[in-house]
């Protein structure tokens, strides 16, 4: 591969990094976590 082609690929990458943490920065991923974690502690499935 061409130093183009990693670059464009690291390119990527970050742009990838960035949407995910996006996401789970997000206030509904917070409380799907939370939701999730409560019911795992309550023994409810």
């Amino acid at each position: 591969m061409s130093t183009a082609e990693y670059a464009v690929g690291t390119l990527a990458a970050v742009a990838f990094a960035g949407v995910l943490y996006a996401a789970v920065t997000s206030s509904a991923a917070k409380a799907a976590v939370a939701g999730l974690v409560q019911r795992a502690l309550a023994g409810t499935f």
